[in-house]
């Protein structure tokens, strides 16, 4: 499947696949950078699309390219047309335990967990995986390079975006659901008027260390 030049496509499936592989999971993260929430990680695999027809079949792509209501679509069209879809959490205190890398690795393992069937290549973005004994390559810019990775970009954005609104309402007065954890004015001078809260990642820069004791954050 291809969305013209600026489009995913699944050549490099296309490639396992002639080699032998049959069940191909796309992996990506999203919420790396934010000062609050958790890191989330999707992985997806799909069938072969040539041929198939979607109304908003374009639509998968990179999920830092689309609106609110497109990466919603989106989400549809990867849960209808995916052979398996898994999404794994690490939260801000493994996050502010063990460093992003860490968490974020254990993220993307956990949603490989919970594909309903093991996969037998991996396909990632940028971010190598050591995972048992399956197959790995990691893909700069994979997201706008390969389907199976777009597609997974799409559900896991659309899963920590909804946790991010959860979260708002848990702590109000954030701003979480608008901003999404990153460090925007907004935020900032929200954690500067409310303290942070237990959503925070106190290991996180702009934030001194001693601001995020959490044994002084709010309940």
């Amino acid at each position: 499947m291809s969305d013209g030049p600026a489009g995913p496509t699944q050549d490099e499936e296309q490639r396992l696949w002639r080699r032998g592989f049959s069940r191909i999971a796309g992996i990506d993260e999203v919420g790396r950078g934010p000062i609050a929430g958790p890191v989330v990680a999707g992985a997806v695999v799909l069938p072969d699309l040539t041929g198939a027809s979607h109304p908003d079949l374009a639509l998968v792509r990179d999920s830092k390219t689309l609106s609110a209501a497109q990466l919603a679509r989106a989400d549809v069209v990867v849960r209808e047309l995916a052979l398996g879809v898994g999404i794994g959490v690490a939260s801000s205190e493994e996050i502010d335990r063990m460093g992003i890398a860490p968490a974020t690795r254990k993220a993307m393992r956990r949603a490989v967990e919970a594909l309903p069937e093991p996969p037998d290549h991996l396909l990632i973005d940028a971010f190598p995986l050591d995972w048992h004994r399956t197959p790995c390559l990691a893909i700069i810019k994979g997201d706008a390079l390969c389907t199976a990775i777009a597609a997974a970009s799409v559900v896991a954005k659309v899963y920590r975006d909804r946790l991010m609104c959860e979260l708002d309402e848990r702590y109000p007065g954030y701003g979480l659901a608008s901003h999404k954890g990153y460090a925007s004015a907004e935020h900032l001078a929200a954690v500067g008027s409310l303290g942070p809260s237990p959503a925070h990642r106190r290991s996180f820069s702009p934030f001194k260390p001693a601001l995020f004791d959490r044994d002084a954050l709010r309940a």
